[in-house]
């Protein structure tokens, strides 16, 4: 298999970091993978200047232009889209059938939008009575952005996409798990003509994230990770005053009424623990479900998931591949068995899978927990992973109030041919982005994040402008100025 290289792309430039070596590993296999030099604070410092010297000639660039390079780098990694769904599944261990129609597509999609948003990109003139005020939308500056290593290049892209449209600069740290495809976005942007300095790409791991957070240099931070790296990247920033956008961890809830498409509730279960082997932030893990129908709703779950390929990612059949590393799965592992102690009984799955697996690979089976209480370790903390805990309620009311007993606030599901109750539920739901009737579709156009512990700040949609633009404030005196003293 190819050796990639890990590489920072700093001022137009690939270059190789200056600090230890760091290797990363195929999961399906655990063969390397990648292999290159962790940033220091000295490559963090020159990403730094060249973004601020990029950053001088970007907002002052028309927004029409700055339209046609995010378009044209949209083209780019649309035609290389096969090539970087294999570099994606090689890196994450995610299905080759996931990553070709989502990964790629779901970053050129938001390249396209906030194109097409760029122009748009307006303040407002305010009326008063004979003088007038009106306000300036205005990049927020140099914006460090962090990213996760489940989705590598949509992640990339969610973050480039606006702070680019809005005339900023990008300091851009991947995963240290899943380094490969932000190259590939910058190389993108400067083939469509992002001029140099403008994005730039740091590797590394904490080290290399606290100095950039830290980076006096850098006016924003955008992570998307676990709550508690959230809450200490915050913390950081907050020092500096600086801007922050957290799309952080869940454990959200989907709700089953007795009068849902059993069918439409068990597919979107599916797609809520099991897809992308259920290394989703947003996975509706506690699926609750009315007690009329849980044995009707469990037989259909367990005999369609029983099903499902699980193997070697590059593979076209394979529907779930290996958990992303050692760590991770060490994890999810560790979950299973507290879940099993505690009493959780496991009507499917539950087990490491070793035969017929490329050897050395990170492979947990689908699993479901049934007869789960509020209290199980398995319910209220986030296991990242393709771990389902089905709980059974009796009343609306009381699948709301055990749906919110949660410090996480990212999203949530309600199924019911019911829509004045699908309505009703989620407008009480603690949660950023609700589904009725689906789980886990995110259109570009749609504002995404959470509550509470799940984050602050919103990705994607018009509502991101919001989070990477300042506004200015401007008074204008028609007439003459008179002083009272």
């Amino acid at each position: 298999m190819t050796l990639y290289q890990i590489r920072n792309f700093i001022d137009g430039k690939l270059q190789p970091g200056n600090g230890v070596a760091m290797t990363t590993l195929n999961p399906a296999n655990n063969a390397v993978l990648a292999s290159g030099f962790e940033s220091t604070a000295g490559d963090v410092d020159a990403a730094v200047k060249a973004a601020r010297k990029g950053l001088a000639i970007w907002r002052a660039t028309p927004s029409a232009q700055r339209a046609r390079v995010l378009f044209k780098a949209a083209q780019i990694l649309r035609d290389r889209n096969d090539e970087l769904a294999l570099v994606e599944t090689r890196d994450t261990g995610r299905a080759i059938q996931e990553t070709e129609i989502v990964d790629v597509v779901s970053g050129v999609e938001c390249l396209e939008y906030f194109a097409g948003v760029a122009g748009s990109i307006t303040g407002e003139h305010i009326d008063l009575a004979g003088n007038f005020a009106y306000t300036r939308r205005e990049p927020v500056g140099v914006c460090a952005a962090i990213g996760a290593w489940n989705y590598p290049i949509q992640i990339a892209c969610w973050k480039a996409a606006p702070a680019l449209a809005c005339g900023n600069a990008v300091v851009y740290k991947p995963s240290e798990v899943t380094p490969l495809s932000a190259i590939a976005v910058a190389q993108a942007l400067q083939e469509a003509g992002l001029p140099d300095g403008v994005y730039n790409v740091v590797q590394g791991a904490r080290e290399c994230g606290a100095a950039l957070v830290e980076h006096p240099g850098v006016d924003k931070v955008s992570l998307t990770g676990s709550a508690q790296t959230g809450a200490k990247v915050a913390s950081v920033a907050a020092g500096g005053m600086k801007a922050v956008t957290m799309e952080l961890g869940g454990k959200s809830p989907m709700i089953v009424f007795e009068d849902a498409d059993l069918d439409n509730a068990v597919s979107g279960a599916q797609m809520a623990n099991f897809y992308s082997s259920g290394q989703i932030c947003s996975n509706g893990t506690r699926v609750f479900v009315h007690e009329s129908v849980k044995e009707a709703f469990l037989e259909k779950l367990v005999a369609r998931s029983k099903n499902l390929v699980l193997g070697d990612p590059e593979k076209p059949e394979t529907q779930v591949g290996p958990i992303v590393s050692k760590a991770q799965f060490d994890k999810i592992m560790s979950y299973i068995e507290i879940g099993k102690k505690e009493g959780a009984k496991v009507v499917l799955g539950g087990d490491a899978v070793t035969e017929n697996m490329p050897r050395g690979g990170y492979y947990v089976a689908p699993t479901v927990f049934a007869d789960c209480t509020d209290d199980m370790t398995i319910v209220r903390e986030e296991i990242f992973g393709p771990v389902m805990s089905v709980l059974t309620f009796k009343t609306e009311e009381e699948a709301i109030r055990r749906a919110n007993d949660t410090e996480y606030g990212l999203a949530a599901g309600v199924f019911t041919r019911d829509l004045s109750r699908g309505h009703r539920v989620v407008a009480q739901l603690e949660a950023g982005t609700c589904w009725i009737n689906t789980y886990n579709i995110t259109p570009i156009e749609m504002p995404f994040g959470g509550v509470k512990k799940s984050g602050v700040g919103r990705e994607n949609s018009r509502a991101a402008i919001d989070h990477y633009t300042r506004v200015k404030s401007v008074y204008v005196e028609t007439g003459d100025v008179e002083a009272p003293y």
